[in-house]
């Protein structure tokens, strides 16, 4: 946001920001399934609008334009995945248990949200050519690092051994297996979940207990 903009934003009684930033969030909301289905390239807040209950000028009076509708979208989808992990974070009380949870919430969240990841994605991609997109596809994906991160700061609680990799290279081998996962997924794969479970789990058994054995093609 532009400094003329915070500035101005702080002229204005709190309630009616509260109340800007609560339309936004509903709007975005409402957006979530034309955004996944179109993608980056074919939406504008036109094609939002004709697809939605609300018109193109309510969009835009509260979107400046696609970008910051779509940015909204990522950011409270992105904000729920971090949310969820952490529930299995509080109530995980071994390696067994962590472990499950949480590649059951991966596989979960593969089957019922692959459109919305898939969205996720693509504006990451947009981000390598689009410089306006890069400052919150950064700030989205290091929050995403810190979640990754938080799960194996648990891992090595229950387990006793500390993390042997930092947290970028965490991140990147689970977020690589997640990414080809989607893709394999979406071109009509049935065993692609399956496969990232286990490579996932091959991995969590790698750096928590010693289980270095590669399986060439799992």
């Amino acid at each position: 946001m532009a400094v003329a903009e915070v500035h101005s934003l702080g002229r204005i009684p709190r309630k009616r920001v509260d109340k800007f930033a609560e339309r936004r969030t509903e709007l975005a909301e409402a957006a979530f399934v034309t955004l996944a289905e179109l993608g980056y390239a074919r939406t504008s807040l036109r094609e939002i609008a004709q697809n939605s209950a609300f018109t193109h000028g309510v969009l835009h009076y509260y979107f400046t334009d696609k970008v910051d509708l779509i940015i909204c979208c990522v950011r409270l989808y992105k904000a729920r995945c971090v949310t969820r992990y952490d529930r299995i974070i509080a109530e995980a009380g071994s390696y067994d248990s962590l472990c499950d949870g949480f590649l059951d919430a991966l596989a979960a969240t593969m089957r019922d949200e692959a459109q919305l990841h898939r969205l996720w994605y693509d504006l990451r991609a947009q981000a390598l050519y689009e410089p306006g997109l890069r400052v919150d596809i950064l700030d989205i994906d290091h929050s995403l690092e810190a979640m990754i991160w938080r799960v194996l700061d648990r891992f090595a609680e229950v387990t006793g051994v500390a993390t042997p990799i930092p947290s970028a290279l965490a991140y990147a081998t689970f977020d690589g297996l997640f990414q080809q996962c989607l893709l394999q997924y979406l071109a009509g794969d049935d065993w692609a979940v399956t496969r990232m479970v286990a490579n996932a789990r091959l991995t969590l058994e790698a750096l928590y207990r010693g289980e270095t054995e590669t399986r060439r093609g799992s």
